[in-house]
């Protein structure tokens, strides 16, 4: 894609205004660092109890109410969260949604973006794949696609989710994301630009802006692991590798040990079902890769949770 201008605070704060109470303001929950093995202060903030399931609701909610007056439906392509967040917005909307997915994504994803009442449409091979059916069927439909992570629209709605962060926990003095596309990354830096510094993280085995960094440009290359569904694109977005570019961030790399652990934790210490890649933050925080010093308040997004089992 080429990008063009890249979203402002000021474009966060119109997203917020245009969708409103269509999305939920999930809650926070502070944790003890010392349970984490941390000498600070650690807050959750629970986007998994957002509509959908997903922090993908606030993309999905602003690109729907900013079409144009007159459009009867949207098409969107996803490794699971974002096709249920597209489906459940389009359906609020009064509005047919086309989403077109990997076969073999998550089950109960699949599952949920036909109960929203979408027309699913399983494709084989990867979210690469499934973009490209997208795309053909939008180009022949002319429907509108709603990008998961790598457009102004997503990435602006994305950031209310800093917006709210900045009123819950004025003190933070740091916040961390978890990186797949980039959308929320990139959101939620812009949004708190000037306020507080966003740490990206990745899985290991997904480690698409930790290597584009490192080439200079996005790189396409495979995912893996058990946080590809949500975390596996085919490439990090350009919105979020110029943000990150910008900002000289660096990316630490989670081990699929330490996901399975923080993921486990969450559930075993607090009764929070996150799904894999909402994990990642808490197991970057947990293995020491991102080390939360003592006085300091350090804010971790749980992005998700639709989950297919039990930790």
């Amino acid at each position: 894609m080429t990008l063009g201008v890249l979203p402002s605070r000021r474009d966060v704060e119109e997203a917020r205004a245009r969708v409103g109470s269509a999305v939920r303001r999930t809650p926070v929950l502070e944790v003890e660092g010392a349970e984490l093995g941390a000498a600070g202060r650690v807050v959750l903030k629970l986007e998994l109890l957002q509509h959908a399931g997903s922090f993908k609701a606030r993309g999905a909610m602003n690109n729907v109410l900013s079409l144009p007056a007159g459009a009867g439906g949207v098409a969107a392509a996803s490794g699971g969260n974002h096709g249920v967040a597209v489906a459940w917005a389009a359906a609020s909307a009064g509005l047919v949604a086309d989403v077109f997915a990997p076969a073999s994504a998550t089950p109960a994803k699949l599952h949920r973006i036909e109960e929203y009442g979408a027309r699913l449409h399983p494709v084989d091979g990867d979210v690469g794949a499934a973009l490209d059916a997208c795309r053909e069927f939008s180009a022949r439909e002319g429907m509108p696609v709603v990008h998961p992570y790598d457009t102004f629209a997503t990435v602006s709605g994305a950031g209310t989710l800093g917006l709210e962060l900045a009123e819950q926990v004025p003190d933070a003095d740091r916040v961390v994301i978890a990186c797949g596309g980039g959308g929320l990354y990139a959101g939620v830096a812009t949004a708190l630009d000037g306020v507080v510094p966003v740490q990206p993280v990745e899985p290991e085995l997904c480690p698409h802006l930790h290597h584009a960094l490192a080439a200079g440009a996005p790189v396409a290359e495979p995912s893996s692991g058990v946080a590809a569904d949500a975390l596996g694109p085919p490439r990090i977005g350009e919105h979020a590798f110029a943000i990150a570019s910008a900002r000289g961030a660096t990316v630490p790399l989670v081990s699929e040990d330490a996901i399975v652990a923080a993921r486990s934790w969450l559930w075993q210490k607090v009764r929070v079902l996150a799904e894999p890649a909402a994990s990642v933050p808490l197991a970057a925080v947990m293995s020491g890769l991102v080390p939360v010093s003592d006085g300091e308040t350090v804010v971790l997004v749980v992005s998700g949770g639709n989950n297919a089992t039990l930790p």
